[in-house]
């Protein structure tokens, strides 16, 4: 059984019952049910995607928090072979809360980093939900510093609500950590793609993400605030997260059509959690086709394409 976020009931309801006869079958071998599981299932299979072939921006916020969406390391260990991880900034410490190292995709050397919410209580701890404090994005600007010296490719996955706000992370400098890093995304020589697989939150998420290609799941979000946030900003009520959610346009279909983001990848029907093999497969793919952009352009090329992107971002809106 999965869990069902609160626009799903009716979907709910209809598996729930599905699971019910499904029991009943197996406790009386000699009740045949099968032809009514099979209607059942195929009555669902259309109320999902009925469902989710017009999904609301803050329905979609839903599905990028789903509790079972897969994050950084499920696709880590799916598609990154060789995954050696570095740790610490060399100034203060680790941060659990991003991965940065080296692996391979398909046989190239790539440097990694990704952040991670981690999937139960004591992982999400650990991770601290995502949100990365200073010495994890000195940490990237560290692996990207070794990449761009051995002209080995940068993939980054952003998975966060925006970067940690506490009092301890402001003290050790994180409005700076998250500028340099950001400064670092534009200057390294080697190509650099983004994917955002759930969350991409803030000045967190746009510290890893200045880059050549910025990829986007299908059903994630990708915004300067989150939409509670907003909305107690506004109206000091964060109730009307969904009108800030629609108002701000942080779905990938809004942000590809204004230009933020280069490629959405496709979702299984019901999102990424439904079905993790083909989200990866389809995931691997777009940054196969994001990274064989880049063969054989010179590093001058390749940083004045990034720098350019991003100053053309807003100018040719009405």
């Amino acid at each position: 059984m999965h869990s069902y976020l609160e626009f799903e009931k009716p979907v709910a309801d209809l598996e729930g019952r599905i699971h019910e006869l499904r029991s009943m079958a197996q406790e009386d071998k000699n009740v045949d049910l099968k032809s009514e599981i099979s209607r059942l299932e195929e009555k669902s299979k259309v109320m999902l995607a009925d469902l989710y072939k017009k999904l609301q921006p803050w329905e979609k916020t839903l599905v990028a928090r789903h509790p079972d969406r897969p994050h950084f390391v499920d696709y880590q260990q799916a598609m990154i072979e060789d995954f050696t991880p570095l740790a610490g900034d060399r100034f203060f410490g680790e941060d659990h809360a991003l991965f940065a190292g080296f692996g391979r995709f398909e046989g190239q050397s790539v440097a990694v980093i990704g952040q991670e919410k981690g999937h139960d209580t004591k992982s999400r701890l650990k991770h601290n939900f995502g949100m990365v404090r200073p010495e994890g994005y000195r940490k990237a600007i560290r692996i990207m510093e070794l990449a761009d010296r051995f002209k080995i490719p940068v993939l980054s996955m952003i998975d966060t609500a925006g970067a940690y706000p506490g009092l301890g992370a402001e003290a050790r400098g994180q409005a700076e950590a998250i500028a340099r890093s950001t400064e670092k995304c534009l200057k390294i020589s080697v190509p650099l793609v983004s994917v955002i697989l759930g969350e991409g939150g803030s000045g967190g998420a746009i510290a890893i993400a200045t880059a050549n290609k910025v990829l986007m799941l299908e059903h994630a979000i990708y915004s300067v605030i989150s939409p509670e946030a907003g909305a107690s900003i506004l109206w000091r009520d964060s109730t009307r997260a969904k009108d800030v959610a629609t108002a701000m346009k942080i779905t990938a279909q809004d942000l590809m059509e204004l230009g933020i983001i280069d490629s959405i990848i496709p979702e299984p029907v019901g999102g990424a959690h439904r079905d993790r093999k083909t989200v990866f497969d389809a995931t691997r793919e777009a940054i196969r086709t994001a990274l064989a952009e880049f063969d054989g352009v010179n590093d001058g090329e390749i940083r004045r394409l990034r720098r350019d992107k991003f100053l053309a971002m807003g100018r040719n809106l009405s």
